[in-house]
């Protein structure tokens, strides 16, 4: 029977944000334990040299690799992962991972008692674990666990260019709409309403604050009632890296969070202690999932946009709405570009060459036919 975990924090992050970064290297060690021995320093490089949320996404990499080598090559005698020898990963060439990410991953197939799953890597998902396998094998030349560096013969995967009339994103009105629903209910069905009434404070506050600052959808899971400082007119956020942020409050946002706060939260005496700092709470008293936060935009967003709930906006779909809106309206790019935290300012360019209907303005101020033109 696996113990309960009791954290004592040092630090000054909250106990939710510990916890679950604790979850996530705790299912790193379980991939590690499950591969090769030999790739015990190339996990001490990548716990020093990488996000948690990286790392764990290269491991799953790695270990889907050994899996293939074992269930679909002639490449190694293992029948576990664990048992994958230094010397059968020596002989392996550049075009044997190329078959893998080329062949293999872009359509494979899994057999269970009753069905036979498809599944499908598209180019993006591909470019990933090209990377985590590139890593890998940098290193171990590097490390002189192998002799040759098999990383520059990988095959490289074209990314479609981001185009910004391709952006998913509200437009202005849209973004009123749905405020409107989320505060009058107004388009839900009846069935609908009942939740709605219940929980049209959270809603709209969750919903103003992605509008707002285009926060990440783990950013505003996180939040907690001790994140936020409405003496100062601020709040904390713990964005990728474990990096931290202040992000200044306005009136809407502030108004909408403490009006969820003082009239719909349960009180925080009201609740058990793993529960009572949460900010965003499921009916169930709970501090609310990334699955259901995210489930809970999309329904707004189908709403407003006319379509079924399943293609509804996700989340990050908010984030590229603040990103334009906050351009459309005139704000600078390098502005935008640190308040969403973006790594590079090419990815905030992408949102202020988005400009409705520029292309109509283009096309009707240019004809070729003098007589159009008078």
């Amino acid at each position: 029977m696996k113990k309960g975990i009791v954290i004592h924090n040092k630090s000054d992050r909250p106990d939710n944000i510990v916890l679950q970064e604790n979850q996530t290297i705790e299912r790193c060690i379980e991939i590690e334990n499950s591969l090769p021995d030999f790739f015990k320093e190339y996990f001490l490089f990548l716990k020093n040299s990488i996000g948690i949320n990286t790392r764990l996404a290269y491991l799953i990499d790695i270990h889907f690799f050994c899996r293939y080598l074992i269930e679909n090559t002639d490449l190694t005698a293992a029948s576990d992962a664990s048992d994958i020898t230094a010397e059968e990963f020596e002989r392996l060439k550049s075009r044997d991972v190329n078959f893998f990410l080329g062949d293999y991953c872009s359509r494979y197939y899994k057999e269970t008692q009753h069905t036979t799953q498809i599944f499908e890597n598209h180019n993006r998902a591909l470019a990933r674990k090209r990377s985590s396998l590139s890593s890998l094998f940098k290193f171990l030349y590097r490390n002189e666990q192998k002799s040759e560096n098999i990383a520059p013969g990988f095959n490289p995967i074209k990314l479609p260019k981001p185009q910004p009339d391709a952006i998913k994103k509200l437009e202005i009105d849209e973004v009123a709409r749905m405020l409107d629903l989320a505060e009058t209910g107004n388009g839900f069905t009846e069935n609908q309403k009942k939740y709605w009434e219940k929980t049209k404070l959270r809603d709209k506050a969750i919903l103003l604050m992605f509008v707002t600052y285009g926060l990440r959808l783990n950013e505003l899971q996180q939040l907690n009632i001790s994140s936020f400082n409405f003496s100062r007119g601020e709040f904390r956020i713990y964005r990728k890296r474990a990096k931290e942020s202040l992000m200044p409050l306005n009136k809407t946002v502030e108004d909408a969070v403490s009006d969820y706060i003082k009239n719909e939260r349960p009180p925080q005496d009201k609740l058990p202690d793993s529960e009572s700092d949460a900010l965003f709470l499921s009916l169930q008293s709970k501090r609310m999932t990334a699955k259901a936060i995210r489930e809970l935009v999309k329904k707004y967003t189908s709403i407003v946009l006319g379509t079924s709930a399943k293609s509804g906006y996700s989340p990050h779909k908010l984030r590229a709405t603040a990103a334009s809106t906050l351009i459309e309206y005139g704000f600078s790019i390098y502005d935008v570009q640190n308040l969403l935290d973006h790594d590079n300012v090419t990815t905030t360019q992408i949102y202020a060459a988005h400009k409705k209907n520029v292309k109509r303005e283009i096309i009707k101020n240019f004809e070729w036919s003098e007589d159009i033109k008078e």
